[in-house]
């Protein structure tokens, strides 16, 4: 069989799409794979030049008698742009979409915005020289030419802006001299610089044992050449920060670099100091604020080896850098390291092949982690590192749990329970810091009994159901429907209704409380202007407030030493969204709020005020208790066939009519009942959670099996089916691995 090469041959945005296909001759075949350096003859000259393979095929795409050899492999080792395209390749294969697409996703963007240049005017003469040709210029009454040399003469190359708008030299002036070779103007190309405000202010930390214990084992693995993948769970407030540091400065010794990832929430003034205080200007960041052309400057920067450490959220994962030695990512467990655009890539299977190409060591850590991680760590497949203490042995918060059932019932209707005010008004008079958390996820969603607790579930999926406009409630997995009741079917309470409340509300409610308590709101409305969600973290740490309201932005990552008091308002609302991960998101949300409280030298307290007290989630969120919440919840899952004990693939259709999405999914269900896949699980078809965007109908399958590469092998068959089929064309198709909520 003859197999062909698709090459792309110049690296950039603009021509992505423009690939070349070769024959591979048989002496070459094993050794060409995506990602794989090759020469190639090119045009009509068929002159030499290299390109990339991004894909192997038996498929020519045109005439075979005009389809050119590769003419050989280049043998010098893979460059990084190379390892970036192979990335690109595996990712395709795992996650779906084209090539194109992934590549989009890994190679940074050119920028066709004009080079950042800084100029400056060099004297090309000797001091005796310059001499000479001042007395000429004096003698002949050229002021400004003399001028401007007797300022090169003091300081032989200067700034060409200072020239101008200092000196009031004119361009025709520097131009006179540059033609008599009396100055050179020079131009360097200058990289806009994100950090090159920031001032250091020392490092001095001193690792404790258990974390000194955690660095020694991945150093030693290290020394060995090894490069594992790491699960470092870490109670919150134990220094897991000091832990990534003291790896990176390992790293960065023996000439290598390191990519730090951080939720977007969380890449804040304070997370980016405490590395530029170790680290100084070989550290650089990326963040959804900055422009194109700042992002792509700190790629270059990267590849061109002027930084070793790059901090950002997941699109940092692909900063070019040739010889990467470390991949850290922080809060593993968080949404934000999915994908939400095709392909729809998870951070953390991406960072271990990434990993793997580079032979660098992976470290995840988090307080809460993934249950996957978790799980895996747990298999023998991650190595696992704990941190079980606070730094300085400080004691974890003692947390109190309210039952809101018997507020009601003791006539209290304030979204404030009686003990959460009461420890409130004792903070505000002792001058120290509340936080009050509104666990918003899912708000729109479930409907509870405020009398007795239940929640309304779904009878196939054990998910919550939600609740829709036409009074009717939906399950997002199966499509079941049943009318919403007017009264509890377990205890016949009339309190029974969807639960809503906003910051907005919750601030005003707090205002009337404490008239005099300064009081600081921090959610979507509140962060909308670039500087907002800084200025309104920098406010609070630097005393200006007495509290803090906000959504789960106020929970990632932050230290505030005199924030005494966490108030977690509403913890069920993350409880009861309709997914699989409910249960796992609301200890993750509680434990992380709870974490805020007492991380300075006075101890913390956190109320946690529920409908449900007895659930598992909540109960081993107040003792901080993560393997008891595992135990629990990974048997839920084995149970109900979820991730990680089984994998699930969302295939997801989308078309502006409601009927081609509906048809388009019972095709691709009879196709996926014709591949009787062993262990196979269907569920569906039916329309998706938000079954309507934007004029744009949306219909889901959901497949469950325990093996992922039988799922992306059905993956495989499916787009094989959309390209044979012509019909296709007006429904969209993709496919989400491992989905993290609804969509």
């Amino acid at each position: 069989m003859i197999f062909f090469a698709n090459i792309i041959i110049d690296i950039s945005q603009a021509k992505l799409d423009k690939t070349f296909q070769y024959r591979i001759p048989e002496e070459l075949l094993s050794g060409i794979h995506p990602g794989v350096k090759v020469s190639v003859p090119f045009g009509s000259g068929n002159r030499t030049i290299h390109g990339y393979v991004l894909e192997v095929t038996d498929k020519p795409e045109f005439d075979t008698e005009k389809i050119k050899e590769i003419l050989s492999v280049e043998e010098e080792g893979v460059e990084i742009s190379g390892q970036l395209i192979a990335l690109a390749a595996w990712m395709r294969k795992n996650y779906g979409g084209t090539m194109n697409q992934a590549l989009k996703t890994v190679i940074p963007v050119k920028q066709k915005e004009k080079l950042k240049v800084r100029r400056s005017l060099k004297l090309l003469l000797s001091q005796e020289e310059a001499a000479e040709v001042l007395s000429s210029y004096e003698k002949k009454h050229s002021r400004a030419r003399a001028r401007l040399l007797r300022e090169l003469m003091e300081h032989p190359e200067i700034d060409y802006d200072i020239v101008i708008h200092k000196l009031n030299i004119t361009s025709a002036v520097i131009k006179a001299l540059e033609g008599q070779k009396v100055l050179s103007v020079e131009i360097r190309q200058v990289y806009r610089n994100p950090v090159a405000h920031l001032k250091s202010r020392g490092y001095d930390i001193v690792l404790n044992g258990f974390q000194r214990e955690a660095v020694n084992e991945v150093l030693s693995h290290m020394e060995e050449g090894q490069g594992f993948t790491y699960l470092l769970h870490g109670v919150t407030g134990s220094g897991k920060t000091e832990v990534y540091m003291e790896l990176i400065a390992h790293v960065i010794s023996r000439g290598k670099a390191a990519i730090m990832l951080i939720p977007e929430i969380a890449l804040t003034y304070q997370t980016v100091m405490r590395f530029y205080d170790r680290f100084g200007e070989r550290v650089s960041i990326l963040n959804s604020k900055m422009s194109p052309g700042e992002r792509y400057d700190q790629f270059l920067r990267a590849k061109q080896g002027e930084i070793d450490i790059m901090i950002g959220p997941r699109s940092a994962l692909f900063t070019p850098f040739a010889n990467l030695g470390l991949i850290i990512i922080d809060e593993e467990h968080e949404n934000s390291y999915k994908s939400e655009t095709v392909p729809r890539y998870h951070a953390r299977e991406t960072a271990i092949k990434r990993g793997e190409m580079a032979g660098a060591s992976v470290v995840l850590g988090s307080a809460t982690p993934s249950l996957e991680s978790y799980y895996r760590a747990k298999q023998g497949e991650f190595k696992l590192l704990t941190l079980k203490q606070r730094v300085k042995e400080k004691p974890l918060p003692i947390c109190h749990i309210v039952d809101l059932r018997e507020e009601l019932k003791a006539g209290n209707r304030s979204i404030l329970s009686r003990k959460l005010k009461e420890l409130m008004e004792e903070r505000l008079r002792k001058k120290q810091q509340i936080m009050l958390f509104l666990n918003r996820r899912g708000i729109s969603g479930f409907v509870s009994c405020r009398s007795c607790g239940e929640v309304i579930k779904c009878p196939h999926c054990d998910v919550s159901l939600s609740l829709h406009r036409n009074n009717k409630l939906v399950c997002h997995y199966c499509g079941y429907e049943t009318k919403a009741p007017k009264i509890c079917p377990l205890c016949s309470s009339k309190y029974i209704s969807g639960f809503k409340a906003g910051t907005q509300k919750i601030e005003e409610l707090v205002g009337g409380c404490f008239p005099k308590a300064r009081i600081l709101r921090m959610d979507f409305d509140t962060t909308r202007k670039k500087g907002s969600y800084e200025a309104i973290l920098s406010a609070f740490s630097a005393g200006e407030a007495d509290i803090l309201i906000g959504t789960q932005m106020i929970v990632k990552g932050h230290d505030f030493p005199n924030v005494t008091l966490v108030g977690i308002l509403a913890a069920d609302m993350s409880m009861y969204v309709s997914d699989y991960t409910a249960g796992e998101r609301t200890f993750q949300l509680l434990t992380q709020a709870a974490g805020r409280a007492g991380r300075g030298s006075l101890p913390g307290e956190v109320v946690i005020q529920t409908y449900n007290p007895g659930h598992y989630a909540i109960k081993t969120a107040q003792k901080q208790d993560y393997e008891a919440f595992y135990q629990e919840e990974i048997t839920y899952r084995k149970m109900m066939h979820y991730p990680p004990v089984y994998h699930m693939l969302l295939v997801i259709f989308t078309s502006e009519e409601e009927s081609a999405a509906i048809q388009a999914s019972i095709r691709f269900s009879n196709v996926i009942k014709k591949a009787a896949i062993e262990n196979l699980q269907m569920i569906g078809p039916a329309g998706a959670p938000v079954a309507k965007v934007k004029d744009i109908y949306r219909q889901v399958i959901y497949l469950k099996h325990p093996e992922y590469e039988s799922l992306v092998a059905l993956k495989d068959r499916m787009e094989l089916f959309i390209k044979e089929k012509q019909d296709m064309e007006q429904v969209g198709i993709t496919f989400d691995f491992d989905p993290a909520g609804g969509i």
